[in-house]
């Protein structure tokens, strides 16, 4: 089969009118939610005049069932010593009782009225409350697909001219999400997941022992389970940590940087990181953080996975105008020339520094170790 070349104005035609069908999508969201917020506002004023009338005509029911309870009492009065009092008295009498219940009636039944219409009012603001919920996560996830949409698949667009570069690129980022599962998968399996087995047999074999042999036996099977559940935590928490550090959006880039590489260097026991940064600047915007990150940490996974290095050195520049970051490390190295330079790890790695309008140099020679170098220019800080 042959896949004919569709020219770039063809895709941004394409894309254009998608990005308009979005922004009309967002538009129509947020036109529901302002309507629904509206409609909740007179709602809300509707049920404080509901709970205020409900309040008012229940006081004035209380009140009437007192009279009425007078009324019928004098009326069983006036019933028993019927000869003591005139017709006109009786009939009196009798009046009042029934005008007071027939008046506690009508209360009683406005009283049930005005409690349905408060309970379907409370019913129709849960409801209002969810659909504005809904409204503001779409047209925040709209956002995002529109930037999406606008930033990379335009740039995409551009450097990808034909249908087959383009499959063969969405192929790929699936392919890498499905390896990540995959590892994730293992390591959570390997790793956490038998730990917390091996705790469960442990823990069934301490009770075991500490029936049929003594305490203090039993107290040396929990230290060793001890160290077998902050292993297991801390596991967990490295592989927490490869997902996204929190450490990153509280304490920044370096803080975040040196507890990665210490953390690193205790988990691969074979290999010393040292960790140099000179910073001119205390925190960055977030895009850049993040972006700085994750290129340090694949440069530096890229040493352990692949070089057998003993020793890798880190070190971080940040000026006012620039950024720069530098991995070498003393491992086995790489022919440049035999190696595909465009696989996706470095490919990836390229674009990340692209989007930050930076550059990224890789040195390497077998037997020599491989040096990284990344310069990423810094947006006014002022």
């Amino acid at each position: 089969m042959v896949l004919k070349k569709i020219e770039t104005k063809t895709l941004d035609h394409i894309l254009d009118t998608m990005i308009d069908t979005v922004t009309n999508s967002k538009n129509e969201v947020f036109s529901i939610g302002e309507q629904c917020r509206q409609d909740y506002e007179s709602i809300v004023n509707e049920l404080k005049e509901v709970k205020q009338l409900s309040s008012k005509i229940v006081e004035e029911g209380d009140k009437l069932e007192l009279q009425v309870r007078s009324a019928r009492k004098k009326l069983s009065d006036v019933s028993k010593h019927f000869k003591d009092f005139s017709e006109a008295e009786v009939k009196e009498a009798y009046e009042v009782a029934h005008g007071l219940q027939m008046e506690l009636t009508m209360k009683r039944q406005l009283e049930k009225q005005l409690k349905e219409r408060r309970n379907d009012l409370e019913h129709r603001l849960e409801g209002l409350t969810n659909t504005i919920e809904r409204a503001g996560d779409l047209s925040s996830q709209i956002s995002v697909v529109k930037n999406y949409m606008m930033s990379d698949i335009r740039q995409m667009g551009e450097a990808l001219e034909t249908a087959k570069q383009k499959q063969d690129f969405g192929l790929k980022i699936i392919e890498a999400q499905e390896e990540e599962r995959k590892r994730l998968s293992r390591e959570i399996h390997d790793g956490p997941a038998q730990m917390l087995a091996n705790v469960m047999m442990r823990s069934d074999l301490i009770e075991k022992i500490y029936k049929e042999r003594s305490g203090e036996e039993a107290m040396a099977e929990i230290r060793d389970l001890k160290v077998i559940v902050r292993s297991a935590l801390y596991e967990v928490r490295r592989i927490i940590y490869d997902l996204r550090p929190m450490a990153l959006d509280d304490l920044g880039l370096v803080p975040t940087l040196k507890k990665y590489l210490v953390t690193t260097e205790e988990y691969h026991k074979t290999v010393k990181i040292q960790f140099s940064h000179s910073c001119e600047l205390n925190r960055l915007p977030a895009k850049y953080e993040v972006a700085l990150f994750r290129l340090i940490q694949e440069s530096v996974q890229n040493a352990l996975k692949h070089a057998k290095a003993s020793m890798i050195k880190v070190e971080l520049t940040i000026t006012k105008a620039m950024a720069k970051a530098t991995i070498k490390d003393d491992g086995q190295g790489f022919d440049l020339n035999q190696t595909k330079m465009q696989s996706f790890g470095i490919l990836g790695m390229k674009e990340r520094v692209d989007l930050l309008d930076g550059e990224i140099y890789i040195d390497s020679t077998i037997g020599s170790g491989t040096k990284v170098v990344i310069h990423v220019p810094l947006e006014s800080q002022n």
